[in-house]
């Protein structure tokens, strides 16, 4: 039976292999899902040029009032064994997108539970199914009749599910259950729950042979390999904080695994079985999140969802070929080889690239602390939306992040952003709303922009010594 298994696993990574033999060409597409602009970005890789949008929604902050049309919260991807299929899964509103990878027209909206996360196609094409984060159970959709036909049980928090290339068994992670669950794909019941390390994993991948299951572990900064066909556990790997996504590379010269890791804005490339050695650590920018490799594996595309940016990494030199402006906050990214046959010009259908200026700050330590922090800064038409991110302060301590007229000490709290509270970890997030690029820039004289730095205390301690800080120098 071992032995079996192993031919047949042969045999699939052949197959495959083969199709993605085909280099890069004008017909491919990388598609990013833009969460904050919620727009799906269409990249042409032969030139690495960004063709336009497929929209969606309506950009964050619109959509926080009553949402009768479009899609919120633009998060996940998928696609069809043909290629010729792209589904787009919005958590907001709680949806699943169909669109034609030739026209970039959308062919249809299924609704499914509540916070749908990631979306795969069976390896037949037949069927889709939707990891329902904010439920317990996976939603099975027919592709063709656009609409859910069953719901499979699994533990709670699905995050996402991807298939064996032979179609025979899914793999599902999930986000606040610490299980890989084993999913009999023509029984449509789970038959294997493994243990994992943590309770929250959002993304995993499956070789080309069905021979590895790899899965992020985004609150530990790890990643847990898995025996696709024995179901062991082979390797738990420390990777670093907020691991996002990873991608599996074939090369001559061997198997890597190529794992974003968005708390030091870096790609790591590790080999895989049997020694799982780190090789190497690739800087690209601020949170990369969602990875993929291109058809002949000759090259991965990363999403880095605070620069708004997609970066193009060359697997033979390990370095970073090209920067791609995308939509707002790009979360899952995927590279479909042949995505758009010949005769189409694949720019159908399309809006214009945003002309919406990104900045991007990074709070670094004033006082004897640990922690740091990013601010990043999207602008709106007339207002800004402004996310805050602060890692590894204090646990559970509430902190003021100010504007202040003052570049140098002492710095003065003069115009408040927001109040972040940090969580048991001491990371924690905050919003605001304003025209913050206007107000804080250096290309303004300071009669125009009076604010002069980010200065960030913790709550009631505003006139001692801030903990963290930035001017508009930097």
């Amino acid at each position: 039976m071992k032995q079996r298994e192993w031919l047949l696993g042969i045999v699939i990574f052949a197959a495959v292999t083969a199709g993605r033999a085909q280099p890069v060409s004008p017909q491919d597409r990388v598609y990013t899902a833009d969460q904050i602009s919620n727009t799906v970005s269409v990249i042409d890789p032969s030139t690495n040029r960004l063709l336009g949008h497929i929209v969606l929604g309506r950009a964050q902050p619109d959509i926080l009032s009553p949402l009768y049309r479009g899609q919120a919260l633009v998060h996940g991807l998928g696609f069809s064994p043909d290629h010729r299929t792209l589904v787009v899964v919005s958590i907001g509103s709680n949806s699943v997108t169909f669109i034609d990878t030739a026209t970039n027209r959308i062919k249809g909206v299924v609704y499914i539970g509540r916070s749908p996360h990631e979306a795969f196609f069976t390896p037949d094409g037949k069927e889709v199914w939707v990891a329902v984060r904010g439920e317990n159970y996976l939603s099975v959709i027919d592709p063709k009749r656009l609409r859910e036909v069953r719901r499979i049980p699994v533990a709670d928090g699905p995050g996402m599910v991807l298939f064996r290339p032979d179609g025979k068994y899914a793999f599902v992670c999930h986000s606040f259950t610490p299980e890989l669950h084993v999913v009999d794909v023509k029984r449509k019941r789970v038959v294997k729950r493994i243990p994992v390390v943590s309770p929250f994993s959002p993304n995993l991948a499956v070789s080309a042979d069905g021979r590895e299951v790899w899965l992020t572990h985004k609150d530990v900064g790890k990643v847990t390999v898995v025996d696709g066909f024995s179901r062991k556990v082979l390797k738990v790997l420390n990777t670093g904080p907020i691991t996002n996504h990873v991608a599996l590379v074939d090369l001559p010269e061997g198997k890597f695994a190529y794992v974003t890791v968005g708390g030091e804005g870096v790609v790591k490339v590790f080999r895989r079985a049997p020694d799982f050695r780190q090789v190497a650590v690739i800087s690209v920018g601020s949170l990369p999140h969602g990875i993929w490799a291109s058809g002949d594996h000759s090259r991965v595309y990363v999403g880095l969802e605070n620069e708004d940016a997609v970066v193009a990494i060359d697997t033979r030199t390990r370095q970073v070929i090209a920067r791609i402006p995308v939509g707002q906050g790009p979360m899952a990214l995927v590279y479909v080889p042949n995505a758009v046959p010949k005769g189409f010009s694949g720019t159908e259908n399309l809006a214009p690239p945003l002309q919406l200026p990104t900045k991007v700050v990074n709070l670094k330590p004033f006082a004897d602390v640990n922690g740091n922090g990013t601010i990043v800064v999207r602008a709106q038409g007339l207002t800004d939306f402004v996310l805050i991110t602060l890692k590894n302060m204090e646990p559970e301590t509430d902190y003021a992040v100010y504007l202040s007229r003052s570049e140098k000490p002492p710095f003065s709290p003069d115009f408040l952003l927001a109040i972040v509270r940090t969580d048991k970890q001491g990371n924690g997030t905050g919003q605001a709303l304003g025209p913050v690029l206007k107000i804080w820039s250096p290309k303004h004289p300071a009669t125009e922009a009076p604010y002069r730095a980010i200065v960030v205390w913790k709550v009631g301690n505003e006139k001692g010594q801030p903990v963290l800080m930035a001017t508009t120098s930097q």
